[in-house]
């Protein structure tokens, strides 16, 4: 199944900047997300998100399967 997904514009404390899925209760204002389209995982997205920042990770919540920090 597709889903939309974004990548925070502002880095976490610890460097990284999150993908969240659409339905994310941490998804950040949409000023603050660059859109990343549509995958069929977290992974996918994530390597999506590597086009824009060098440290991504996958937000705890909603892309659990490509969380690692």
């Amino acid at each position: 199944m597709l889903i939309h997904y974004y990548v925070n514009t502002i880095a976490q404390t610890t460097g990284e900047h999150e993908v969240h899925a659409e339905n994310c209760r941490y998804l950040p204002d949409v000023t603050n997300r660059i859109y990343l389209g549509m995958f069929n995982s977290p992974r996918e997205a994530v390597e999506e998100a590597k086009k824009y920042y060098p440290i991504v990770d996958g937000c705890y919540f909603c892309c659990y399967p490509a969380h690692t920090r």
